[in-house]
């Protein structure tokens, strides 16, 4: 039992301590680690000596601590543990505490590259019906290997930052037009960020998964749906996704979801050695997305098809490298359902069943919309494990080229 007040039974309890970066009384950017509504500025701690991570805790952002490896973070999560539950320590540590409404959180680590997968069955078939209606919904290779793309890491901002609203191509009965996206949409996915780097040439399997991913994070990928109904074929999602992607502002670690592994769905046909996860296990992440105030779906992660271990051993395979901050993402989380979809190209089905919010009906996102997905995990002991939420803004789009 936590000795912070307010923290216990809180999804934000000793049992989950997600990392971020946070800014508070003009000093530069620090780490620190969530417990209940208060932050435990991880900077001072380690300055007082009552953490002790080589300095890596010390720093901007999380890369140099995620690169120290899971002995590392086991250790350095049991002792900050302990400082939080352990009376004896509440005099040292209680003045490192800061109310999370005095602060201002930042992107928590710095992001290498960016993989983006396509792993639910739910919604690779909804959008192969929708883009392909000629066509098997699922390509021939979908059940055979994870399916993902390269975006830009340059453009993956934190939760809050406002999203401007692309322009690019697309199509028209009479040609290609330039001009702002007008069929803008979200991705409710889940991010896992790595930790420790693997070496050029040598793939990851999948029972090492645990030894590279240091946690998971909320991912909104943006998409421009006109933009990608022209460009993707055939070399896939390009100005359509690149443009922003959000994430959440909490490091969830692996250790703090424990108990939230169950079943995957069973995969037929059985895949290639490479990718035999034994056991094979999903997780169990329920996520909700607010639209304008009102929650339209809630996406269940345990359905996905492809497993996170098994995209990081697919992402590995031809000897690609993964770096310390890399992320890499699950793809849309879509049900069988309506109203479990992670899109709003499902939701209103290529845009022709309107959803109808508080302030009228929406196909697509309109300027000042806000959108905010956030989810939650099972925790031990019966308690839940809270992943915070990624929220974002869609502004007008600016001045055309010259």
């Amino acid at each position: 039992m936590t000795w912070v007040p307010g923290a216990a039974g809180s999804p934000y309890g000793v049992h989950n301590l997600p990392y971020g970066v946070f800014r508070h009384g003009g000093r530069p950017d620090r780490i620190g680690v969530r417990i209940g509504d208060l932050l435990l500025d991880l900077d001072g701690a380690e300055a007082a000596g009552l953490v002790l991570a080589g300095g890596a805790l010390r720093t901007a952002t999380l890369n140099a601590f995620l690169a120290l490896g899971r002995p590392q973070w086991s250790a350095v999560r049991a002792r900050v543990t302990e400082l939080l539950t352990d009376p004896a320590h509440r005099a040292a540590v209680e003045p490192l505490l800061v109310p999370l409404q005095e602060v201002e959180l930042a992107l928590p680590f710095q992001v290498g590259d960016y993989v983006d997968f396509y792993s639910s069955e739910a919604h690779a078939t909804n959008v192969g019906r929708m883009f392909r209606p000629d066509e098997a919904p699922l390509p021939p290779n979908w059940k055979h290997l994870p399916i993902g793309y390269h975006g830009r890491g340059g453009t993956v901002v934190v939760s809050g930052t406002p999203v401007t609203r692309p322009s690019g191509q697309r199509a028209t009965p009479a040609g290609p037009v330039f001009g702002p996206s007008t069929r803008l949409d979200i991705e409710a996915e889940v991010g896992f960020v790595v930790g420790t780097p693997s070496a050029l040439g040598t793939p990851v399997p999948v029972d090492s998964f645990a030894d590279h991913v240091f946690g998971v994070v909320l991912v909104n990928d943006w998409s421009a749906r006109d933009l990608q109904a022209w460009e993707y074929r055939p070399l896939g999602p390009f100005l359509a996704k690149s443009f922003a992607t959000s994430v959440s502002p909490w490091v969830v670690p692996l250790d703090a979801l424990a108990d939230a592994w169950l079943p995957a769905p069973e995969q037929d046909p059985p895949v290639l050695d490479y990718l035999r996860d034994i056991p094979h296990l999903g997780l169990d992440l329920r996520l909700a997305v607010d639209w304008n105030g009102t929650v339209v779906s809630r996406p269940p992660f345990a359905g996905m098809y492809w497993t996170p271990a098994q995209q990081l051993a697919h992402l590995t395979v031809n000897g690609a490298v993964v770096r310390t901050g890399d992320l890499y993402a699950s793809g849309t989380v879509s049900g069988p359902t309506r109203e479990e979809t992670g899109s709003f190209l499902e939701l209103t089905w290529g845009g022709a069943e309107p959803v109808k919010l508080d302030g009228g009906e929406r196909t697509f996102l309109e300027d000042g919309d806000t959108v905010t997905i956030s989810a939650t995990a099972p925790g031990p002991d019966g308690v839940t494990v809270g992943l915070g939420e990624v929220c974002g803004t869609i502004v007008a789009a600016g001045p055309p080229p010259r």
